[in-house]
C-alpha cells in the first residue's frame, strides 16, 4: 500500500472523531453568537428581534465588566504566583528522601481531586467562617478579633482556595521536572563551593522553567473559567468586587434573564480567553525551542 493510500485511510478512520469534535464545539458556538444579535430575554418568550451589536455594546460598556475583567486578571495572576512559588518550594521539599516520602506527596497530591464545589465549601464552612471557623478559633485564642474574609477580602479569599486546589498540579510538575536534573552536576557544583542559594538560582530554576511555562499555560486556561468557588462562597460580591468575567455571564444570562446580552459577554470571554492562550503557546513555543 502506498504512502497516499495509507494517509486516505488514516484520515478517513479519524474523520468521524473529528466531524463529532467540530460540532461538539462549534454548534454551541454558533448558537451563543446566534443570540447575542437578539434581545432574547427569559421574561418575555417569543419576542426575540434582532438588535446587531446592541448587547455588545451594552456588555462592554456595563462598569461591572472591567471590574469583572479586573477581577479576573488579578485571580489568574494571583494563584498563577502562588502556585509557582509553593510549587517550586514543595518540589523541592519532596525531592529530598525522607521517611514516609509516598505518603506525604500522596497527601500533597490529594487536594487537586476534591470538587471545586466542595473544596469551596469546607473553606467556607471550616475555614473561614466569621464565628465557627478554624481562623476565628485561632484568631480569639490570640485574643485577636475575627475577621471576616469573604466579605472583607472576597478576591484574596477566592485566590487563596483556588490556589490550593491548583498547588497540587504545579507541584507533581514541577516534581517531575526537579528528579530529572543531573544529581552529578549539582555535586559538582557543590565541590566547586557553590552554595545552595547559588545551586537553586543558576541550575534549579533554569532547568524548571520549561516545566514553569507548561503549569502557566495549561493553569492560566482553567482559571480563566473559575465559577463554583465564586458562586458558592461569595455569589461575586459584595458587589462586583469578586465577580470574573465567567460568573458576569452567568449573572447576566439567568439571573438578570437577559440571554442575548449574556450570550454577548460570552463571545467577548472567548474572543479574550483566545487572545491569552495564543499568547501563552507563543511564549511556550520560544521557550521550548531555547
Amino acid at each position: 500500500m502506498s504512502t497516499q493510500h495509507s494517509r486516505s485511510a488514516a484520515r478517513l478512520m479519524i474523520s468521524p472523531s473529528v466531524i463529532l469534535l467540530l460540532a461538539w464545539m462549534i454548534i454551541p458556538l454558533s448558537l451563543t453568537l446566534y443570540f447575542s444579535f437578539l434581545r432574547y430575554n427569559l421574561l418575555m418568550p417569543g419576542a426575540n428581534p434582532f438588535v446587531g451589536f446592541e448587547n455588545y455594546t451594552y456588555f462592554l460598556t456595563d462598569p461591572a465588566f472591567f471590574s469583572a475583567l479586573t477581577n479576573t486578571l488579578v485571580l489568574v495572576g494571583g494563584v498563577l504566583i502562588i502556585t509557582i512559588v509553593g510549587g517550586v518550594l514543595l518540589a523541592l521539599l519532596l525531592d529530598q528522601p525522607m521517611w514516609g516520602q509516598g505518603i506525604v506527596r500522596i497527601l500533597v497530591i490529594a487536594p487537586f481531586f476534591v470538587m471545586p464545589t466542595v473544596s469551596a465549601l469546607v473553606w467556607k464552612n471550616m475555614f473561614m467562617n466569621p464565628v465557627n471557623g478554624l481562623f476565628a478559633y485561632m484568631a480569639k485564642f490570640l485574643g485577636l478579633q475575627p475577621f471576616d474574609f469573604l466579605a472583607h477580602a472576597p478576591l484574596a479569599s477566592i485566590i487563596l482556595i483556588v490556589s490550593w486546589q491548583w498547588l497540587p498540579f504545579a507541584t507533581l510538575i514541577l516534581l517531575t521536572a526537579m528528579q530529572s536534573l543531573d544529581s552529578e552536576r549539582m555535586e559538582a557544583a557543590e565541590m566547586d563551593g557553590a552554595g545552595p542559594l547559588a545551586r537553586f538560582f543558576y541550575m534549579v530554576v533554569p532547568h524548571l522553567s520549561r516545566a514553569i511555562t507548561v503549569v502557566i499555560l495549561i493553569q492560566t486556561i482553567f482559571l480563566l473559567s473559575v465559577f463554583a468557588e465564586i458562586l458558592v462562597t461569595t455569589n461575586g460580591g459584595p458587589g462586583t468586587s469578586s465577580t470574573n468575567l465567567t460568573y458576569l455571564v452567568y449573572a447576566q444570562s439567568l439571573l438578570n434573564f437577559d440571554v442575548g446580552g449574556g450570550s454577548a459577554g460570552g463571545v467577548v470571554a472567548i474572543i479574550l480567553a483566545n487572545i491569552v492562550a495564543i499568547f501563552l503557546m507563543r511564549m511556550i513555543g520560544k521557550n521550548l525551542d531555547a
